[in-house]
C-alpha cells in the first residue's frame, strides 16, 4: 500500500503553483516523489515556497505571454505532468462585465492553459504524460453573477475532453472542477466585494455546497495526485467534480 499514488523520478510542471490549489498541489505531488517546477506571476511567493520544498525549481513566467512560456517550458529537459491551475476570476453578469475584464479572463484563464500546454505537449508526448487542468463547477453550471468565469471555465472542460480524443494512448488528460475552495482566491474575492459582512459572506460560501461547508486545497490536491499517478492509467477524458454535492443538488 506504500507504493500506491508514488510519482518517484517524474517531472511535474504546476502552473499558478505559488498558492492555494496549486501550492497545495506542488506540495502533494513533491510528497509523493515528483521533481516539480512551479510557473508563477509571482516570484516572491514562488521562491518562499521553494525555500520550504526540497528540490522545488521556479520558472517566473506570464502564462499570457507566448514568448515567455516557449522560453520557459523550453527550459526543462522532460516533462511528464502539466498541471493547469493558473486562473483568475471575475464577478459580475454580462451586463457588469466590461469587455477588457471578459478579454482579460480568457487570456488567462482560457489562452494561458492553450500556450502552456501546447509548448510542453512535445515532452509530454515523448514521456507518455499526463495532463490535469484545473476547471470549476462554473463550466458545468451557470453560477450567478458569474458570467466571465463560468465562459472561461466551460472552455477549459470542453478542451481538456477534446485533447484528451485527440491524444488518446499518447497522453492522458483529466479536468478536475473544484466548489469553492478556501483559497487566497477566494479571500481576495470576499475582500474585494464583502469586506463590510465577512462573516456573512464566508457562511453564504460554506452554505452553496451540501455538506455545508467549501473545500481544502489537499483536497483538490490528492485528486490531482490520483490523476498523475499509475493508478489513473485508464482514466482519461474525465471531468471530475470535487463540490462537495453542488451539482448533485
Amino acid at each position: 500500500m506504500d507504493n500506491l499514488f508514488r510519482l518517484d523520478g517524474r517531472k511535474a510542471l504546476v502552473t499558478g503553483g505559488a498558492s492555494g490549489i496549486g501550492e497545495a498541489t506542488a506540495r502533494v505531488l513533491t510528497g509523493a516523489g515528483a521533481a516539480v517546477t512551479i510557473m508563477d506571476i509571482d516570484g516572491g511567493r514562488a521562491e518562499r515556497l521553494a525555500g520550504e520544498l526540497a528540490g522545488l525549481s521556479v520558472l517566473i513566467c506570464d502564462i499570457t505571454d507566448e514568448a515567455a512560456v516557449n522560453a520557459a517550458v523550453g527550459s526543462l529537459e522532460s516533462l511528464d505532468i502539466l498541471v493547469n491551475n493558473a486562473g483568475i476570476g471575475l464577478v459580475g453578469g454580462i451586463e457588469e462585465t466590461a469587455h477588457e475584464d471578459f478579454q482579460r479572463l480568457f487570456r488567462v484563464n482560457v489562452e494561458g492553459l492553450y500556450l502552456v500546454t501546447k509548448a510542453a505537449l512535445p515532452l509530454l508526448l515523448g514521456a507518455k504524460g499526463t495532463i490535469v487542468n484545473i476547471g470549476s463547477v462554473a463550466g458545468l453550471i451557470g453560477v450567478k453573477r458569474r458570467f466571465a468565469y463560468c465562459a472561461t471555465k466551460g472552455a477549459v472542460v470542453s478542451m481538456s475532453r477534446q485533447l484528451a480524443v485527440d491524444y488518446a494512448g499518447r497522453v492522458r488528460v483529466n479536468c478536475i472542477c473544484p466548489g469553492t475552495v478556501a483559497t487566497p482566491f477566494v479571500d481576495a474575492y470576499i475582500e474585494k466585494n464583502f469586506a463590510h459582512e465577512r462573516e456573512k459572506a464566508w457562511a453564504e460560501l460554506h452554505a452553496r455546497q451540501p455538506i455545508g461547508r467549501v473545500g481544502y486545497p489537499l483536497e483538490i490536491a490528492h485528486m490531482a495526485l490520483y490523476l498523475c499517478s499509475r493508478e489513473a492509467e485508464f482514466v482519461t477524458g474525465s471531468v471530475m467534480t470535487i463540490d462537495g454535492g453542488w451539482t448533485a443538488a
